[in-house]
């Protein structure tokens, strides 16, 4: 008598599109498609655990028994039917040892010209009152970044805020040093940067378009969405000087496509509208949302409802992005086309974003933030851009996250695409940057299904799409 064998439940996870069977392989983030026979041994062993013995005779009226232990042993080498060998570790790793950082965020100015009400930064200031950062950290971030990981090709230097255009003069020294300092190391480095565009003059626009910074412009929608929140430090709505500076800005900029970041806050679920409003309207490349639930003023937080139909308007828009593919074009919605490629190129992520791996942020004191989101919070920081990377800090810190054990991650179906979610939303919720983001789990799984769907959809009527728009991200 051979093993039992039995379905691998927390490595599995199928997708039913129409009459497709699809399997999603979570170790892998790989997808596969599910034929017959392999649907066969999964609904027999799903009812009972047998051997292979009596696998092959319970399917023996619809398929070969030569078959059956074939596709039985791919599905053993893919963990998904176990025959009692102890299983790979999910992730090999189980601590952190050592970061490769690429990319610096440098935080220019804690000024920022506007007073947008729910802003997470918790060290804005004023113009006036802003601290700039001064030239000699800004040089030393970029030497410690050269010097903790001399081996990267491509580096990113990362303009934040406030408002980064509110010390120009400072983007502007970085810039040269950076071009001269990454050129002599035979280094490829470029920047990027968000703005809320109300500082952008033509001049301005010609050099960071010279430059081929990657730009991001905060903007929440038409006129009505938009100026509820985003608002001068007078009170003042400032949609029509931002819609006026973008589309001067989308008119002059080639260098690179140029992205709408909004942020919804309760009242506004509407994703349609605003995507159609910047997208078609005004030009934007991609429109990206991110929805506030745990911000620290909790009274801009989205309530469990809302968040609900955020996430079904973000579907409705996946819808016409769907269709959109399948006549060949791209509409531009960043988040359903992030998550598109991740499922296309197999991403698996043990943590949730680079920040602390690839990145760290830089206040005006030098001090090392996990990323700029932390800039002016009470989390310890990771060292000085002077004295350099606490790593030792910084990778039992990783490490904590890394630790699946006994969270609600260890046996997620999404646990290699969400990775527990964003490090500051658990931090202003649980007050411990550590802890998985419970409170939309499930509509994110239902997301990602969603994403799944879109995918197999777009692969099997249009796959000319994928190679024209998802796989030149690659390149980047």
């Amino acid at each position: 008598m051979g093993a039992i064998l039995n379905l691998v439940e927390r490595n599995l996870h199928e997708v039913q599109v129409d009459a497709d069977r699809l399997l999603f392989h979570i170790p892998s983030s790989s997808l596969f498609a599910s034929d017959e026979l392999t649907g066969g041994i999964i609904d027999a062993l799903r009812q009972q655990g047998c051997s292979s013995e009596d696998l092959v005779q319970r399917l023996a009226g619809r398929f070969a028994g030569n078959e059956v232990n074939e596709t039985l042993r791919e599905l053993i080498a893919l963990e998904l039917v176990s025959d009692g060998s102890p299983l790979t570790p999910e992730i090999a790793v189980k601590r952190v040892e050592r970061t490769a950082l690429n990319t610096v965020v440098l935080n220019v100015n804690t000024g920022c010209n506007l007073s947008c009400t729910y802003c997470y930064k918790e060290d804005l200031a004023k113009p006036s009152a802003g601290k700039k950062m001064g030239a000699e950290t800004a040089e030393a971030s970029v030497e410690m970044l050269l010097k903790e990981s001399p081996d990267e090709e491509r580096y990113t230097v990362v303009f934040f805020g406030g408002e980064p255009l509110s010390n120009r003069p400072l983007i502007e020294h970085m810039v040269d040093y950076c071009e001269r300092r990454f050129a002599e190391a035979g280094k490829f480095v470029e920047f990027v940067m968000t703005t809320n565009a109300t500082l952008l003059t033509e001049e301005i626009v010609d050099y960071l378009n010279a430059h081929r910074f990657g730009l991001s412009v905060s903007i929440d929608g038409p006129k009505t969405v938009h100026d509820r929140n985003r608002i001068t430090v007078g009170g003042q709505g400032t949609y029509d000087v931002v819609r006026r500076k973008a589309m001067m800005l989308l008119e002059r900029y080639n260098s690179r496509p140029v992205g709408a970041r909004v942020t919804l806050t309760t009242g506004i679920t509407d994703v349609e509208t605003i995507w159609d409003h910047l997208f078609n309207e005004l030009g934007f490349a991609e429109v990206g949302f991110a929805p506030v639930t745990s911000g620290d003023i909790s009274s801009f937080n989205l309530t469990g409802e809302e968040l609900v139909q955020v996430f079904a308007n973000m579907k409705a828009l996946g819808r016409r992005y769907l269709e959109a593919a399948l006549e060949h074009r791209n509409i531009g919605f960043s988040n359903l086309h992030q998550l598109i490629t991740d499922i296309h190129e197999g991403h698996k992520k043990a943590l949730p974003c680079g920040a602390g791996l690839k990145m760290l942020a830089v206040d005006h004191e030098g001090e090392l933030n996990l990323c700029h989101r932390f800039t002016g919070s009470s989390l310890p920081t990771f060292g000085n851009v002077h004295s350099g990377v606490k790593q030792v800090e910084l990778n039992d810190f990783l490490s904590q996250r890394l630790d699946r054990s006994n969270t609600g991650c260890e046996s997620c179906r999404i646990r290699n695409l969400c990775s527990g979610g964003c490090y500051h939303e658990s931090y202003a919720r649980y007050g411990d940057p550590t802890h998985p983001t419970y409170h939309y789990c499930e509509l994110m799984r239902d997301w990602v299904d969603f994403g799944i769907e879109v995918y197999s959809r777009i692969l099997s009527a249009n796959p000319a799409f994928i190679s024209s728009y998802i796989t030149p991200r690659k390149a980047h």
